[in-house]
């Protein structure tokens, strides 16, 4: 089964969605060892640990595929790939579906941020007219011709435009085809409820980002609210940021790492992880001396 059905399938159940991000192959392969369903790619998460940048829209297409295509042949699991803008007008989103599609993810994110976007929960954002993200999902829906890959719509709209019109936004894009709707960083408990009583009727996706502008709930609170994802997308990236942070201040400080040991992932489980064993069995079976 393709993992795109897979997704769906997972959408139609009683439970949410609860998706990790994963901002390299590493980061997903843990995602699915510690039984995570799907998993999902951070756009934040690819600038910052490919470029040391911020999320400004400077990680290109190519770079961006690059990294899904990566993370897809890691796992076994689905994979939602954050493809920020589509990467220009309907005809730059078709090839980017297109793209996915061959590359196995079983999911898109498509937002309606000017191009170059930045992070959903920095200030500062722009959106293009509703009605030309609107073209480009239409653009996106008539470039799967057989596949069913997860088209996930998401509108910025309510920081510069306000709530009423990131609802107004949610539904086009809902009427345009999109299988799950994401407005971007609601301010409250109560902007989250209103969002699922105006767009009743199509999966809603929601956005758990540490220090960012919707309150966290838990996968539970969210479930009860009515929605059917939830992303956690920085969780591993500033989780390992701050564990690198204090490994490289030990190194620096004492010239060693023996203090830290028993912080580290061993060796011999950092193999099962990357999957050693696997390799030296097909070294095995080709005769590779």
């Amino acid at each position: 089964m393709r993992s795109s059905s897979v997704l769906r399938r997972l959408l139609e159940a009683p439970e949410i969605v609860v998706l990790p991000g994963a901002y390299d192959a590493l980061s997903a392969r843990l995602a699915e060892r510690a039984g995570f369903a799907a998993v999902f790619t951070t756009g934040f998460g690819f600038s910052a640990a490919a470029l040391g940048q911020p999320d400004f829209g400077l990680v290109t297409m190519s770079e961006t595929m690059d990294r899904v295509r990566h993370i897809v042949d890691s796992v076994s699991i689905p994979v939602v790939a954050d493809m920020d803008t589509g990467y220009g007008n309907p005809l730059n989103t078709r090839r980017t579906v297109h793209e996915c599609v061959m590359a196995g993810a079983a999911g898109i994110i498509l937002e309606d941020q000017q191009w170059p976007k930045k992070c959903g929960h920095f200030e500062g954002k722009k959106v293009i007219p509703a009605e030309d993200h609107v073209a480009k999902l239409r653009a996106a829906v008539d470039a799967l011709d057989a596949d069913d890959l997860v088209i996930i719509a998401r509108t910025d709209a309510r920081a510069p435009l306000g709530l009423e019109e990131a609802i107004r936004r949610g539904r086009m894009y809902r009427d345009a085809g999109a299988d799950v709707v994401f407005v971007e960083a609601p301010q409250s408990l109560e902007e989250l409820r209103t969002v699922k009583a105006a767009i009743p009727d199509v999966p809603l996706f929601a956005n758990m980002v540490e220090g960012g502008k919707t309150p966290m709930l838990t996968y539970r609170e969210l479930q009860e609210l009515g929605y059917k994802m939830v992303v956690f997308p920085l969780s591993a990236l500033f989780a390992a940021t701050k564990a690198i942070e204090a490994v490289y201040a030990e190194l620096f400080s004492k010239k060693t790492t023996a203090g830290v040991v028993d912080r580290l992932t061993p060796f011999h489980e950092f193999e099962e992880i990357v999957g050693v064993r696997e390799l030296r069995e097909l070294e095995a079976r080709y005769g590779v001396e």
